[in-house]
């Protein structure tokens, strides 16, 4: 149930229902809007009564919720939300958010090259992992600490924002330091106790699809976050498994108008992990900006040859370069900047 308030209603009256909402053992979710507070609800095992509301003031209206992500809905907040980074970095408002990087953080010339050349590109986010999950337990896992104190250095070099992925829930502490956007990895969309320790950082988050996940698991995946009180998180569509071979995944870019009506959260698309392939990198890139995506989260290395992870799949500079007039021309034909 949502529990919709007056434009008038004072603090106190919010703060009245959700006191009678967690008397009947339930969890209150107030949600500022543009002009009103909502209060979501959860905990319920089935409807609610709307006679709960009796007797509270400041209240315009009780509305059922019908979709089982209640949080995430667009049935509980209509106007999209938006994630603010800081220094003028909004994921999910009118503009077009680029984060670009290394798949992994290899050394630090390596990536404060990366850094100075995607931001002089028109990228506002570095991504870069530092714990790197590997099918094979052989190849390079990452700098670990190390690595996120380079991405830092990068971002007082740069300014850039630093977007990178926490493994597991040891090591989230040293990573909601560093990062200013906690990744959430596709192997991990489903690991519910990770998601509600990320949740209790308040830090925003990226929640990639898991490869086998359909839309409405990896809408209730995110429904833990904000069920556990952090209300900054933003989807990233990065490819499904599908019978397909040759291309690396299947790039769903039927989720993102999709996502769209569905919940008010922003929506990224990674076309690196989607297609696998340099060489179409920036076709998926641009579709995805043409089918509504709030963001794009694009590998980039200096010299991909070398990459000790995802080279096949990283832009040079000079290829990202193009990507971003590209994404210009066609973000310009939709009214958003970039």
């Amino acid at each position: 149930m949502l529990i919709v308030m007056k434009p008038s209603a004072t603090a106190a009256e919010v703060e009245a229902v959700a006191e009678k909402i967690r008397s009947l053992g339930l969890a209150p979710h107030p949600i500022p809007g543009a002009e009103r507070v909502a209060i979501g609800i959860t905990g319920n095992k089935g409807p609610l009564d709307p006679a709960l509301s009796d007797g509270l003031s400041g209240i315009a209206d009780t509305i059922r919720v019908s979709q089982p992500w209640k949080l995430v809905s667009r049935e509980v907040k209509a106007e999209d939300t938006v994630i603010d980074l800081g220094d003028g970095v909004r994921l999910g408002g009118p503009s077009i958010v680029v984060m670009a990087g290394p798949c992994s953080v290899e050394s630090r010339e390596q990536v404060l090259e990366t850094a100075r050349a995607v931001k002089a590109l028109g990228a506002t986010l570095l991504r870069g992992g530092a714990w790197k999950p590997r099918t094979s337990p052989y190849e390079f896992q990452g700098l670990a600490e190390e690595g996120l104190k380079l991405l830092a250095e990068a971002r007082d070099a740069t300014g850039l924002k630093v977007v990178t992925e926490v493994m597991d829930a040891e090591t989230l502490p040293l990573v909601a330091e560093y990062a200013d956007l906690i990744q959430i990895g596709a192997r991990n969309m489903q690991n519910f106790s990770l998601l509600r320790k990320v949740a209790a950082t308040n830090k925003p988050v990226l929640l990639k699809r898991g490869p086998s996940a359909t839309i409405k698991e990896w809408l209730m995946a995110a429904e833990y976050l904000l069920a556990g009180g952090n209300y900054q998180v933003a989807l990233c569509e990065r490819g499904i498994r599908t019978f397909e071979s040759m291309t690396r995944n299947t790039l769903d870019l039927n989720a993102v108008p999709v996502l769209k009506q569905l919940t008010h959260l922003p929506v990224v698309v990674d076309p690196s992990h989607g297609i696998g392939l340099r060489a179409h990198v920036p076709a998926m890139a641009r579709a995805g900006v043409a089918a509504g995506a709030d963001g794009l989260i694009v590998e980039v290395h200096p010299r991909p040859e070398k990459a000790l992870s995802d080279g096949h799949q990283s832009l040079t500079p000079e290829e990202f370069g193009r990507l971003m007039a590209q994404v210009r021309v066609i973000a310009g034909a939709l009214g958003r900047p970039v």
